[in-house]
């Protein structure tokens, strides 16, 4: 784990080639504002990773730009070794990578199933067995397959959300704040199925406020502050960790 307060950048070795998602020496932002400087992390098969920093730190910004939705201005976003850096989102979500945003990430005036189908609309074919996959996974929303979105509560959006983004079958997942003004009940079962999702053989990049109950459920972590990685490693070594808990834990 990198217990100081700069990353230093390393040859890569053999087996980082391997990585599914990959930043590395990433600066992005929006406008003439500069978010991310110089980040550099990954994400490999089976894994769920999570993000965790202060407000501001640049989170939400690096899905973004995996995602497509900005435009890395120097460094590389690779894909299975591919350079995805600026590719236009509907092009990512076809070379497998799904997202999840924190906010408008369901049709509130459209019922269940027609969220399912719109979150198939670059399929090429082959909607209704992965439709009827998904509700099998996901038996509350068979059984409000007709409801209007906007009816449902916190939770039960965000599972749409996840099964909205699941249609294409990525092996990549990217979820911002899931947890996000859920009560902590409500939370607790997003996370398991965040975890379930985790179980269909697809990696997560996920962005978390709550801290401790991210890395709880994740593999491996990266704090963020200031657009740089500060520490990364074993969620558990992270949550173990004095100084990470101190600065950016509440501990």
């Amino acid at each position: 784990m990198t217990t100081n307060n700069t990353t230093t950048q390393t040859d890569p070795t053999p087996a980082e080639t391997d990585h599914i998602v990959e930043l590395s020496g990433v600066d992005s932002g929006y406008g003439d504002v500069q978010v991310l400087d110089d980040c550099t992390l990954h994400l490999d098969a089976g894994e769920i990773v999570c993000l965790i920093g202060p407000n501001g730190a640049g989170k939400s910004t690096v899905l973004k730009t995996v995602f497509g939705m900005l435009t890395p201005w120097d460094g590389t976003v690779s894909y299975h070794g591919r350079d995805i850096g600026g590719m236009a989102p509907e092009n990512i979500v076809r070379e497998g990578i799904g997202f999840v945003p924190q906010t408008d990430n369901v049709f509130g005036s459209l019922t269940i199933d027609e969220n399912l189908r719109m979150g198939g609309v670059a399929r090429d074919g082959g909607l209704e067995p992965v439709m009827d996959d998904l509700y099998d996974r996901f038996p509350l929303l068979d059984e409000k397959r007709g409801a209007k979105a906007r009816t449902l509560s916190g939770g039960q959006r965000q599972v749409l959300a996840f099964a909205r983004a699941l249609v294409m079958e990525p092996d990549v997942l990217l979820i911002d704040e899931p947890s996000a003004g859920l009560a902590p009940n409500t939370a607790q079962d997003v996370f398991g199925h965040v975890e379930a999702v985790n179980e269909l053989d697809t990696a997560i990049l996920m962005v978390e406020q709550n801290a401790v109950e991210g890395l709880g459920i994740a593999d491996r972590g990266y704090v963020l502050d200031q657009g740089t990685v500060r520490f990364d490693g074993e969620a558990d070594t992270l949550l173990d960790s004095d100084e990470v808990s101190k600065l950016y834990l509440g501990g």
